[in-house]
């Protein structure tokens, strides 16, 4: 890496985004070379020394997988109520991948593994607005009046509203199937927006997010993801960004 901007430097060592390495940087948080450093547009070579809070930084190879996530798993390293973890499921020398976003314990499909800190916050960053697309069921029959709803917005917590884009694929009084697209990634969304109009989940799936979707992937089953795909993928980032700016 020579030449590289600071914040780009410090975002590679997968300590955070950009965005946050600015701030840290600002807040004169960052020295290079024994150095205070409070210059956004500082740049950096391999020779020089940055640390961040006092702690020596090193960039790092950046790591992509797509994981198809079974029900029964928490999306997090490690729980105190000892609940099994996707980290069960996942070789030791990929624990130190980060799941971009969540899905519940019952919840299955797609999560992007990575040590990509500014991927992440792209991925998330609510003003970014990825697509996110599910597979959902829920035990009775939609209504066209649930599915508007569901659209113009739903206050699933106190000044929290949640929208939906649905596409029903089979209904009988029995069951719906459905497709939820979302562009937020507020907690548990689905299933509280679905309880606030009197339906209850059976199934949820996350099928794609960005560009990434499960095919080729079994439950349980990871696989890196390829170069091409990524970089397609942060183009992608990057037209939404500007489009949503």
């Amino acid at each position: 890496m020579s030449g590289s901007r600071l914040n780009k430097y410090i975002a590679s060592s997968g300590v955070c985004s950009r965005r946050k390495a600015d701030e840290l940087i600002e807040s004169g948080q960052v020295m290079v070379n024994g150095k205070k450093v409070t210059e956004l547009g500082y740049c950096v070579t391999q020779k020089d020394k940055v640390f961040v809070a006092g702690k020596l930084i090193h960039p790092v190879k950046n790591e992509y997988y797509r994981f198809y996530k079974p029900a029964g798993y928490i999306t997090t390293t490690d729980d105190e109520k000892g609940r099994k973890t996707i980290y069960d499921l996942l070789p030791k020398n990929l624990h130190h991948l980060k799941p971009v976003g969540r899905l519940d314990k019952d919840s299955t499909g797609l999560l992007i593994l990575t040590n990509d800190g500014e991927l992440i916050n792209q991925l998330t960053h609510p003003s970014v607005k990825v697509p996110k697309l599910y597979r959902v069921v829920i035990d009775d029959r939609i209504t066209q009046n649930d599915i508007d709803k569901l659209y113009k917005g739903i206050e699933i917590e106190s000044g929290k509203i949640a929208y939906a884009q649905v596409d029903v694929i089979e209904c009988s009084d029995k069951e719906t199937v459905m497709e939820i697209l979302l562009y937020q990634g507020l907690n548990r969304q689905i299933r509280k927006m679905f309880e606030a109009l009197g339906h209850n989940v059976i199934s949820l799936k996350r099928v794609q997010h960005a560009i990434l979707t499960l095919d080729g992937l079994k439950r349980g089953e990871f696989k890196p993801i390829k170069p091409g795909q990524i970089k397609d993928l942060k183009n992608f980032i990057r037209k939404l960004e500007s489009k949503n700016a």
